[in-house]
């Protein structure tokens, strides 16, 4: 039973209640010490006590504390209510839901215990037990509209849409009076409830209903397209005409109104001149408009394509505007549009009089100067796209751009791309830093210039250009600054550039940060299950908890993962490396570790290891002591700034599942994941894993070249296992396998043949040479001669060549090989700066 407190005590207790609830935190620690001193075992004091604490960061106190209040008061609602919060903020949500449950059954009428509980269950995505929840908060408390909005949610989330319906429907069949105009959750709810109406498939009814109810909604532009989409999907053309029509005269920019347009006036995609008539009609009505006049060169073709991309080019290029080329460069996948586009464009160079070409557009403002330096960078950037590449030409042309335009950022930037394009990084890298200087007001080419720096593993350099936009007082400098703003792309980029220098410490540490940046708007979105429904903003509340489900599939996780997983492969082939950066040529020729070149190598990376730490160290002593007395950085230090212990697990394989599963999970379907996989199901034992992921592989890309020198290392794996394999997983092993690579498959005439069927490509006969490689060790000298020989082949790019080099030291490789591979490569890649050092 709860414990009696006196009426003063009790008062006092209610303080704490609210000083808690207003983050008063030394207040409310303060006037829970008061009531403890008399009253030592008051299990709901202890327990608001232990919410504090961890409110402070205090975790392990707090629960012991809790555990004691529970243990002194095993039937107060407030000890296991607290108990479930301090379980929710460890992360482990299923004791949380057992402390609320009990909770609840001890104070079964206790909103604030339900509404934490129906939260949770949100963020868990237990439906169905969020239905039960928001049910009982209903039945509570049914004047509540947030109550009957919240039901018509988990009902939706849960699936059943006529229901979710059903109980909006409800609601507004209670309310005497209709909601003014102004009521803005009433406006959300009714675009809500139809929206649920449409996703049920009932298109026509969603379609009375927003007619019924659409002038109540502040949206206009929300009911303006839901209408139109409607229409078109019943096949009521002429007024699905009439709802894009009003829509583009909204917005004559956007594309989709003009697709959608061209669909419910039922013209033939095939029938150009109908469609370039509709779109020529909205060019008269807004003649500064960009849409209708660069849509129709996706399908107009010959002449007609010839006439409209003159129109439109001149008229882009005389405006001097910077984004030309990535409008028509979608374009460039159609070979002939290609052409002329460079034909008619090369056909303004020398003749700016505006009589080029017999433009349609003759009398455009802009002076020659102006026209001449937009078709030089123009050209430029034609050149140096891939589609198009000649990158003589184009560095000829941006030079002569930048003559006539010097300090003209857009140019020096394109300049450096070529130079990267190139394969001269630290060329590209200094081009960039020079376009920065010329506008230091500029983010955008500020954070070009970094990541540039970052690509030539200059991260000092970087961190200092990314600070003059950074706050730097704090302990943490730049860097602290950037992980508070959750930079992602820098710390995904500093992070490669560290495991391309081999130092695995601070690569880890910078993966880890982006993976808790993700943890964090995992987490984040628990704020909005309450604050959705305070503000009325339903319809984004559920496409928000849609976007959080398959938050991971995002590109910057995926890169940011797969590149953890790349470090923690490296770490657990080479533990060496934990100590710092070891050269991977230090590894002898037959694999051994301990050869005494490698144990000087080890030595110093050691040496340089403590020398990092202690630098650091006293940088961050130093910080501290000039902030001092300052209100400087609040935030927690850093107890591995270098990633250190990160670099010392004692099972990489282990924390590399870590990243590897959710993309598994929501990234089924990229060939990177599935080989990623096996190299760590491989090195863990784990056969059928490994398995699974060569077949997603295999259904994917069977040719793909790293899948083909994986599955000759399975096929080589299960023959010479130590021990035999359980006869169940051996069997499973054996059917599923075979359907890929035949246990009596000769694996040389296997290979072989995949490398006559693929010898044009060069990352194919770079896969087929390491599977010889690992199938014939005695054949080494010929094989890596046959790499040096796939250099000359047209699909070679910098890229694959540069892997090739990592090949050699893999394979082990001598100097000798090495210094004839490089040489080649140099003779092709004159400028690439990879291949500089014999």
């Amino acid at each position: 039973m709860p414990q009696p407190l006196s009426s003063k005590d009790g008062s006092l207790f209610r303080q704490v209640v609210r000083h808690c609830e207003n983050k008063q935190y030394k207040k409310g620690l303060k006037a829970a010490e008061q009531i403890l001193r008399k009253n030592p075992n008051h299990g709901d004091t202890q327990a608001m006590k232990a919410l504090m604490l961890s409110y402070q960061g205090q975790q392990e106190e707090a629960f012991t504390l809790a555990k004691t209040a529970l243990k002194n008061d095993m039937q107060s609602h407030i000890c296991w209510h607290v108990f479930g919060l301090l379980y929710r903020a460890e992360k482990n949500y299923d004791e949380a839901i057992k402390a609320y449950r009990f909770a609840l059954k001890l104070e079964p009428e206790s909103q604030p215990i339900q509404r934490d509980l129906a939260f949770l269950q949100a963020q868990i995505r237990d439906f169905p037990g969020y239905v039960q929840s928001r049910t009982a908060m209903l039945q509570q408390k049914p004047a509540f509209r947030q109550n009957w909005t919240a039901l018509a949610i988990a009902y939706h989330l849960a699936g059943n849409l006529s229901e979710a319906e059903h109980v909006l429907s409800t609601y507004e069949e209670t309310l005497k009076t209709p909601p003014p105009r102004t009521d803005m959750d009433h406006s959300e709810a009714i675009l809500y409830k139809n929206s649920i109406i449409a996703e049920s498939g009932n298109i026509e009814k969603a379609l009375q209903h927003l007619d019924e109810v659409g002038n109540q909604c502040f949206d206009v532009l929300a009911v303006m397209e839901m209408r139109a989409d409607y229409l078109l999907k019943l096949g009521r053309h002429d007024e699905a005409v009439a709802a894009y029509e009003a829509l583009l005269e909204r917005n004559h920019e956007n594309s989709h109104y003009y697709d959608a347009l061209i669909q419910a006036k039922k013209i033939d995609m095939n029938d150009h001149a109908a469609l370039k008539a509709v779109y020529d009609s909205w060019v008269e009505k807004f003649p500064r408009c960009d849409a209708p006049r660069r849509i129709p060169l996706e399908f107009l073709e010959g002449n007609d394509f010839r006439q409209a991309a003159d129109t439109y080019l001149q008229r882009m290029l005389r405006k001097a505007i910077p984004s030309t080329f990535a409008n028509v460069k979608s374009l460039y996948t159609n070979t002939s549009k290609r052409d002329i586009i460079q034909e008619l464009v090369e056909g303004y160079v020398g003749d700016f009089s505006g009589q080029v070409n017999g433009s349609a557009e003759k009398q455009i403002n802009g002076d020659n100067a102006t026209f001449e330096s937009s078709v030089y960078y123009f050209l430029a950037q034609h050149y140096n796209y891939h589609l198009s590449r000649d990158l003589e030409k184009a560095m000829a042309f941006i030079e002569k751009a930048i003559e006539l335009s010097p300090k003209f950022v857009d140019y020096h930037m394109t300049k450096a791309r070529i130079w990267k394009h190139y394969g001269n990084i630290p060329k590209a890298a200094e081009i960039m830093d020079l376009a920065r200087s010329l506008d230091e007001k500029d983010r955008h080419i500020n954070t070009k210039a970094a990541k540039y720096q970052l690509r030539n593993d200059e991260n000092d350099k970087a961190l200092n250009t990314m600070s003059k936009f950074t706050r730097n007082e704090g302990i943490g400098g730049p860097l602290g600054d950037l992980l508070e703003m959750q930079c992602v792309w820098y710390l995904t980029e500093d992070a490669e550039s560290y495991l391309r220098q081999r130092k695995i410490g601070l690569a880890l540490k910078r993966f880890h940060s982006v993976y808790n940046i993700f943890e964090i708007w995992q987490e984040d979105q628990f704020d909005f299950h309450g604050f959705s429904l305070r503000k009325g903003m339903i319809r984004a509340y559920v496409d928000m908890i849609r976007w959080e489900d398959r938050l991971r599939s995002h590109p910057y996780y995926t890169r940011a993962a797969l590149g953890a997983i790349k470090t923690y492969i490296l770490l657990n082939d080479e533990p060496d490396l934990c100590h710092g950066p070891i050269p991977a040529g230090t590894i002898g020729p037959d694999g051994e570790l301990d050869n005494p070149e490698r144990k000087k190598a080890i030595k110093k990376a050691k040496k340089e290891q403590q020398r990092l730490e202690k630098a650091e160290a006293d940088r961050i002593k130093a910080k501290k002591a000039a902030l001092t007395g300052g209100g400087g950085d609040a935030r927690k230090d850093d107890s591995d700034p270098l990633g250190v212990s990160l670099a010392h697990t004692s099972e990489p394989m282990k924390e590399a599942t870590k990243f590897l599963a959710p993309l598994l999970e929501l990234s089924p379907n990229n060939i990177d994941v599935q080989t990623a996989g096996f190299e760590v199901y491989i090195r863990r034992k784990k056969y059928l894993l490994a398995l699974k992921c060569l077949l997603a592989a295999h259904a994917i890309d069977p040719s793909n070249p790293t899948l083909h020198v994986q599955l000759a290392r399975f096929r080589r794996t299960l023959n010479e296992l130590a021990e035999p394999l359980p006869s169940e997983v051996q069997e499973i092993l054996t059917t599923e396998f075979e359907s890929i690579l035949s246990k009596s498959q000769d694996l040389t005439a296997w290979n072989d043949s995949y490398l006559t069927a693929n010898s044009s490509s060069f990352p194919h006969v770079q896969a087929a040479l390491t599977v010889r490689r690992l199938l014939v060790p005695d054949e080494k000298a010929q094989t890596e001669t046959d790499l040096v020989s796939s250099l000359d082949l047209q699909t070679a790019s910098i890229e694959s060549a540069l892997a090739g080099l990592s090949l050699l030291d893999d394979w082990r490789s001598g100097s000798e090989a090495k210094a004839s591979y490089v040489d080649h490569a140099r003779n092709r890649w004159k400028e690439a700066s990879g291949f500089q050092q014999a």
